[in-house]
């Protein structure tokens, strides 16, 4: 079978339509794959499984660094159609490019050292763990990250002896299969396969027998529906979804810096990352300064037109109808809030005062550049509000008191707490979403463990043999 799974195609088949969020230019079309072509996807990877589990873990590295090469290789090629597809600038698509490259590198060398613990057992008997693949791995991945993200999937399973079919987001189709087309030749046949489509098809895949893990990286109604089609395949699964990431600014931190990374939070990407900062809450101390720095960071963005359009009109009208019920609900739009004129799926950085807690804007995820704000009267009412909501993603304080923080980290139910810094940290950093933003490692080394199973061995000797 090829790398790239060849669709099923009918007389009329169904198509994935793509157009440039930018100018509103077609991009392409695809077809979606058919039951039968996801039926012989999987059946591929499950008869190549045996003989790339087989392979020494540091030739599987090997291959993942060839792969690396490949894709450092056709960056400017990927970026550009990331670009077209998706609205990120080519810059911003060539960092997440690189990104990928590292990720596969990383994984290329964590592979091989991925190993076993000892038991302490009789003196005379060896007791240990070792760790074995999975199967046949579906990844079903976004299109916000669309390289990194996925590099980062493949890498981990692919290294420890998984074969992979790999649905990328139906909002950038051409990405991924360009993507698979790049990376599968490093290598064996059917070893990594791509097929495209949207949410049916990344279910059918799901249920299908045979597969043993499932990885998703999306929205948490989506990651919900693959947690649930998951149960008839009894596959492992990993989700990464959505989040409703607070920020909270305490009264004694410069109300100009907090302004800067609130902007950085809500508006990097024109906020369209799992992570982004969605809901702000700021001492009422500071409120009047930090709001006035925050409009004008908006303003800046808004006026020097370096913000990227939204992926899609559709994400764009969910997210205006998020900031027109705000503002019915009482919020104030000092910057933004309008859908603008033109072609493409622009929207402006936007800050919303005098929000509250029960506005949607600040109950669920926005997935854009939305900065909402609620006025707090102490640091224990921001950290209580901070601390409520059913997502656990990430959350982060900004605080010069060490007692505050070691409050905050005790209290936010979160994979992740960041402290004076909204985005940043150590390589290799690895969490656990919590609640309706997903469950099981995303990232680092301990994503290895999840495309793994643990056999205990215990080798003891024979009766005749058993003197010191």
């Amino acid at each position: 079978m090829s790398a790239i799974v060849q669709h099923a195609r009918s007389s009329s088949p169904e198509l994935l339509t793509i157009s440039d969020p930018r100018n509103g230019e077609p991009v392409g079309s695809l077809a979606v794959a058919r039951p039968l072509a996801i039926r012989r996807a999987v059946n591929a990877a499950r008869a190549a499984h045996p003989g790339w589990s087989a392979t020494a873990p540091a030739a599987r590295g090997s291959c993942l660094r060839d792969a690396a090469r490949a894709l450092a290789a056709a960056s400017a090629e990927l970026a550009d159609l990331n670009s077209r597809e998706t609205g990120r600038p080519v810059a911003e698509a060539a960092a997440g490019i690189a990104a990928g490259v590292a990720t596969l590198e990383q994984y290329a060398e964590l592979g091989p050292v991925h190993r076993g613990h000892s038991l302490r057992g009789d003196p005379l008997a060896a007791d240990f763990t070792i760790a074995e693949s999975r199967g046949v791995a579906v990844l079903l991945t976004p299109w916000n990250d669309p390289v990194a993200v996925a590099c980062g999937l493949i890498g981990a399973a692919l290294v420890t002896g998984n074969t992979v079919v790999h649905k990328p987001s139906e909002r950038c189709p051409h990405l991924g299969i360009l993507l698979g087309k790049v990376l599968s030749p490093a290598f064996p046949p059917d070893v990594l396969l791509t097929l495209t489509g949207g949410a049916p098809v990344g279910i059918q895949l799901t249920e299908q027998a045979g597969v043993s893990t499932v990885a998703h990286v999306g929205s948490s109604a989506a990651g919900a529906s693959v947690a649930r089609s998951s149960l008839l395949s009894g596959a492992h699964v990993i989700r990464e979804n959505g989040g409703n990431d607070p920020l909270l600014v305490d009264d004694d931190v410069d109300p100009a810096w907090a302004a800067g990374q609130a902007a950085v939070g809500a508006f990097s990407n024109s906020g369209q990352i799992c992570t982004s900062v969605e809901r702000i809450y700021v001492h009422r101390a500071i409120a009047a300064p930090f709001c006035a720095a925050l409009e004008e960071e908006a303003r800046r963005r808004n006026q020097d037109g370096g913000l990227a359009p939204l992926v899609d009109r559709e994400l764009r009208d969910a997210v205006h109808r998020q900031v027109a019920q705000a503002l019915q609900d009482g919020a104030r739009a000092v910057e933004g809030g309008t859908l603008p004129d033109g072609p493409g799926s622009f929207y402006p950085a936007t800050v919303l005062l005098d929000c509250t807690a029960g506005m949607r804007v600040m109950a669920e995820e926005t997935f854009g550049p939305v900065a909402p704000v609620q006025v707090v009267d102490s640091f224990d009412d921001g950290l209580r509000l901070a601390a409520a909501g059913r997502y656990g993603l990430a959350a982060t304080v900004l605080t010069g008191r060490i007692a505050h923080a070691q409050r905050a980290i005790a209290a936010l139910p979160v994979g992740t707490v960041k402290v004076n810094e909204v985005f940043g940290g150590a390589p290799g950093g690895s969490a656990q979403p919590r609640g309706d933003s997903g469950s099981g490692f995303g990232y680092g080394p301990e994503l290895l463990d999840e495309f793994t199973r643990v056999k205990v061995v215990h080798i003891a000797p024979p009766p005749g043999d058993r003197q010191p």
